[in-house]
């Protein structure tokens, strides 16, 4: 009995991965109230477009670092493998997907729109069938996948290859806005960070989108001993693909990437205080007096803390550096008779690695007990 190509690379794939035992990094990044904390990434490749590895590959990759949700996104226009790759758009999809559930990995059907600038590059998430999107006209390819209950995001807006001088926000990108063609951009993609594209985030209610464009083996492009992919973080319900979908049209996104956090106060700072603990309750602290405090982080996330406004009453470091799985001390030294007066001591930190925006950054109020 004769095999076909997909159905011997498929074979060799289980003899020399699945048959074999495989240890799997977990990364630790807690849960916030009402959502499951979701590791995704929403852009990747492999031979049937531009990329170097075999669709099962990807999901290995996934699989073995952690994550919980993977896109393959084929381009639709470019696919330079076609000699030797023949296929439809949809066969990445169908070959990973068996092994994708087995490995309980939420596999998104995906395909990368690929323009010159404007508009550019944009997957199309929770597709049906990428076939369709082959239209001449962008507006037309993009509106057949909203049609298919896609959603959309503007890949690398940043990049140089399209955007050398400038990082511009074209009206063609508008036009998409207020057709309903375009809910996410990423602002970060591979190695490069765009920080125009967190501004624009802000400013138009899009959710952040922080991916890897991976083309070459996962190991190529970073080092995953000491760190991670970068991956977007998603605050869903529970973990399917109809909760990961509800939530990115709700922007229940962050990016992470770096040992840095860039999103939305309203998700950053729960997912801070999910991480981080007083471990503490109260102190007593009198006027030059010094009290001991614990705080855990029991997070994969470091986090680097300064001081934003003077304390009342009594002093505290001026800098914390909270290592992940560590549990740093600090010593609060009270400075004055008021201190026997104050009941909850407010302590409100700038965390320098977490961006609100291009220029801002999360503000956390680490407060705590006097008695």
């Amino acid at each position: 009995m004769k095999l076909k190509k997909a159905s011997f690379f498929l074979l060799i794939f289980h003899l020399v991965f699945f048959l074999n035992a495989q240890e799997r990094k977990n990364i630790y990044i807690p849960d916030i109230p009402g959502f499951k904390t979701l590791k995704c990434d929403f852009h990747t490749h492999t031979v049937f477009s531009d990329g170097m590895v075999w669709p099962t590959i990807r999901i290995a990759e996934a699989w073995l670092e952690g994550l919980d949700a993977v896109a393959i996104s084929e381009h639709i226009e470019y696919r330079p493998h076609s000699t030797d790759i023949v296929a439809d758009h949809n066969r990445a999809w169908e070959i990973a997907k068996p092994i994708a559930d087995r490995q309980g990995i939420l596999l998104v059907k995906a395909a990368e729109i690929t323009r010159q600038m404007p508009p550019g590059h944009l997957n199309a998430l929770f597709i049906n069938n990428a076939n369709l999107l082959e239209r001449d006209d962008v507006f037309d390819a993009l509106q057949e996948a909203k049609d298919q209950g896609a959603f959309i995001f503007w890949n690398h807006p940043g990049w140089k290859i399209q955007q050398p001088d400038t990082t511009l926000w074209w009206d063609e990108h508008t036009q998409l806005l207020e057709k309903g063609l375009m809910h996410g951009i990423e602002v970060y993609n591979s190695n490069e960070y765009y920080p125009e594209a967190l501004d624009w985030a802000n400013e138009k209610e899009l959710a952040v989108l922080c991916n890897t464009d991976l083309h070459v083996p996962v190991q190529i492009v970073y080092n995953l001993a000491d760190s991670h992919r970068p991956m977007t973080l998603v605050f869903a319900r529970e973990k399917t693909q109809e909760a990961l979908k509800e939530a990115l049209f709700a922007k229940r996104t962050v990016a992470w990437f770096d040992h840095t956090l860039m999103g939305s106060a309203e998700w950053l700072e729960p997912l801070f205080f999910a991480s981080v603990q007083l471990e503490d309750k109260k102190v007593s602290l009198k006027n030059n007096e010094v009290a001991t405090l614990s705080i855990q982080n029991s997070s994969d996330i470091d986090y680097q803390l300064e001081l934003a406004q003077p304390t009342i009453a009594f002093s505290c470091p001026e800098k914390i550096y909270l290592k992940a799985h560590h549990t740093t001390q600090i010593e609060l030294a009270g400075n004055s008779e008021e201190i026997t007066d104050i009941k909850t001591l407010n302590m409100h930190f700038l965390v320098t690695n977490v961006f609100t925006g291009r220029h801002t950054n999360l503000v956390v109020n680490l407060k705590i007990e006097n008695q």
